[in-house]
């Protein structure tokens, strides 16, 4: 573990950066702001590492012009319509940054946060864990809209045994509120290029179809459809098909019900990513019930990462495990777990991203 101050904030207030390295070819940098994760490294088929995350290489750029890039997403994971809901007959009205909409938290969402960050002592570490750090924050009541205080908690921890990234969300609130953490990692196992010739697997036979806002209407079987990941299927084999949902998202940009019971750890797969040319593999599993699959489509060439690359469009993709979008305008059960949480409850949430 180590630690470097990585610069000044407007307000002058220092944001640091933390470098994790497991020992076995797996090396993840992260910052204080918005508990970004600035780098992350992991070894090919010849065993050369490269970096499989989109990212800047300067701070002005992710106060400035990210586009979520590496952050943690909070309160509220992905789009929440009319930037509003009701809750016990109280009416919360939200930022509103994405049309009509809320999305992923709010024009100051957790990724424009500075973060508390402390490693975690060796003496704490948990069974078959290198190195380990702890994000923390405080959301005060009516943060972006959104009711009750919110205390969260979000651990990094690099496998001792293989190139495993574990994140582990924790938040309490001391009123009702609604909460869906996750992580906005845009992947790129090739380190560089368009991630379109990758192949994607996705454990799920339902997605959400989206209306014009891309506020999921209803959940459709993906038979038949180019939304039909079920076994590993080149990304660029459907994106461009005439299919409504395609050009509603300008590609893939919906929501993804997971299939199958989690395991005795609460955990199920969710996605297998494969680059075939540099034979990088990342496995995904978690706790959550969804993974929402975005191809990159909005990247436009206006911004540069290391070294001055270029990003366009589809040179990077997110798979983000969460609860579904809009969860709060709709009535909790199987097909749309609640995101309520009260106080006296605890939210947890892990994902793994498994690199092979």
């Amino acid at each position: 573990m180590e630690c470097r101050d990585y610069g000044l904030l407007p307000d002058g207030r220092m944001v640091h950066e933390y470098t994790l390295d497991n020992g076995l070819g797996l090396k993840l940098t992260a910052i204080t702001l918005g508990g970004i994760v600035t780098g992350l490294w992991t070894p090919d088929a010849h065993g050369t590492a490269g970096n499989v995350v989109l990212g800047f290489d300067n701070l002005d750029d992710y106060v400035h012009r990210n586009p979520s890039f590496g952050i943690i997403v909070g309160r509220y994971g992905n789009r929440i319509a009319h930037a509003g809901f009701e809750l016990d007959g109280e009416t919360h009205t939200l930022a509103r940054n994405d049309g009509p909409n809320c999305l992923h938290g709010g024009t100051e969402g957790f990724g424009h946060r500075l973060w508390q960050a402390e490693p975690v002592a060796p003496a704490d570490l948990l069974a078959g864990e290198a190195a380990a750090l702890r994000f923390s924050l405080i959301s005060p009541h009516g943060d972006q809209g959104f009711p009750g205080e919110l205390r969260v908690s979000v651990r990094y921890a690099l496998s001792a045994t293989d190139n495993s990234w574990r994140i582990d969300y924790e938040a309490t609130t001391d009123r009702a509120t609604v909460v869906n953490l996750t992580h906005h990692d845009y992947f790129n196992l090739a380190g560089a290029g368009s991630v379109l010739g990758h192949r994607l697997t996705l454990a799920a036979s339902r997605y959400s179809e989206v209306d014009k806002h891309l506020i999921p209407l209803r959940h459709a079987r993906v038979d038949g459809t180019p939304f039909d990941f079920r076994t590993a299927t080149v990304i660029d084999a459907r994106i461009r098909q005439a299919h409504p949902q395609l050009l509603l998202a300008k590609g893939y940009d919906h929501n993804w019900l997971l299939d199958g019971a989690p395991d005795t750890d609460g955990l199920r797969a969710a996605a297998t990513l494969e680059d075939l040319a540099s034979g990088r593999r990342m496995d995904v599993l978690t706790s959550e019930p969804a993974i929402q699959f975005y191809s990159g489509n909005f990247l436009d060439g206006t911004l540069a990462g290391p070294g001055g690359r270029i990003y366009r469009q589809g040179d990077g993709l997110c798979l983000e495990t969460q609860h579904n979008p809009d969860s709060p305008h709709h009535e909790a059960g199987a097909d749309w777990p609640s995101t309520v949480l009260r106080p006296g409850e605890v939210f947890r949430s892990t994902t793994i991203h498994r690199f092979s």
